[in-house]
């Protein structure tokens, strides 16, 4: 949806997102307590902005089975999953967030990327008795955190996971589900709590050349164990005969710094200052309520793992998120 601005960027407070999660609100006037407030299980995040599709027939799971790299042939209702499509050299092109409700499946994925997704989707139909649909203008996508007691309004598609709720909700539903949820909490709060628990995201964890051995995402997003799909021929050459390139760390950022890196600053060795070489870069930087500000960086499967690093200029140690 181009230009899209959700209703509830009229809530007191609130103060528009830009970039990759534009057209939602960032915050709605303190940051921290709404960080505080998710981590409680309280609140909700508009995530109306992400794209929404839907694939439905007779033939949807074991048609999806062979286009993603996740094993959903026999996806049972209601159980969540998360799914990758690979370009043919197996780099992340899409990555999906999947529930089916029996009769049809659900997904969500990042703004704008709706179009590109039904569009790959409608290519490789042929013979398959599937419809592919764009649902974007007509449902939005609201976050319930881990342990929330709010109630999904009657008919809601809900997608379940350790991390919260994904509600598929009608979007003329959106302003009063808020009236009734609230408080509601913004994508940077959202993000900080992606972050800590060192999820990655497309977009911001990766780049045109990203596979998932780099980011984690063989854990929750490919099945190993199943048939080809495009892109399978790399995801089995990596795992089985070497190393990624690259891997995902997570990084405690020097709290007396009064600025935090951007995306796509580069990262070196503290002992080379900063103009050393570049050896990966920022993906993903916040503020957060506990631990201070904190990063997510893609950097060189050799860095070694317990080197101090320079996040742009910021002084920076590294936790591992995926081994070297």
């Amino acid at each position: 949806m181009p230009s899209y601005e959700s209703p509830l960027l009229a809530l007191p407070g609130a103060v528009a997102a830009e970039g990759q999660d534009a057209g939602v609100a960032a915050h709605y006037g303190d940051l921290f307590r709404e960080q505080r407030a998710l981590a409680r299980g309280e609140g909700f995040v508009d995530l109306s902005h992400r794209a929404v599709v839907t694939v439905s027939g007779a033939d949807r799971l074991s048609w999806l089975h062979l286009l993603l790299t996740q094993h959903v042939a026999e996806l049972a209702p209601g159980h969540a999953t998360e799914a990758l499509i690979l370009s043919a050299k197996g780099h992340i092109e899409h990555a999906l967030y999947l529930v089916d409700d029996g009769a049809t499946t659900w997904l969500h994925t990042e703004p704008g990327a709706a179009e590109a997704l039904t569009g790959y989707l409608e290519s490789m139909r042929f013979f398959y008795r599937v419809e592919v649909a764009d649902r974007t203008a007509e449902f939005a996508v609201v976050y319930l955190p881990a342990g929330s007691i709010a109630t999904a309004p009657a008919g809601t598609v809900v997608r379940e996971t350790p991390y919260g709720r994904d509600l598929f909700l009608p979007r003329g539903e959106l302003a009063a589900f808020a009236g009734e949820h609230g408080p509601a909490a913004g994508a940077l709060a959202y993000e900080a709590l992606r972050v800590e628990a060192h999820r990655p995201r497309l977009g911001r964890e990766t780049d045109h050349r990203t596979i998932p051995h780099e980011l984690g995402w063989l854990d929750s997003a490919v099945h190993l164990q199943k048939g080809c799909y495009r892109g399978q021929e790399t995801v089995a050459r990596v795992q089985n005969l070497g190393r990624p390139p690259r891997r995902l760390v997570f990084l405690h950022l020097d709290g007396s710094e009064v600025a935090i890196p951007e995306h796509g600053d580069p990262v070196r060795l503290a002992a080379d200052g900063p103009e050393g070489r570049a050896l990966g870069f920022v993906t993903t930087a916040v503020r957060h309520h506990e631990l201070g500000p904190v990063a997510l960086a893609l950097v060189k499967r050799n860095v070694p793992a317990d080197a101090a690093l320079l996040a742009g200029t910021v002084p920076a140690a590294q936790e591992t998120v995926v081994e070297p």
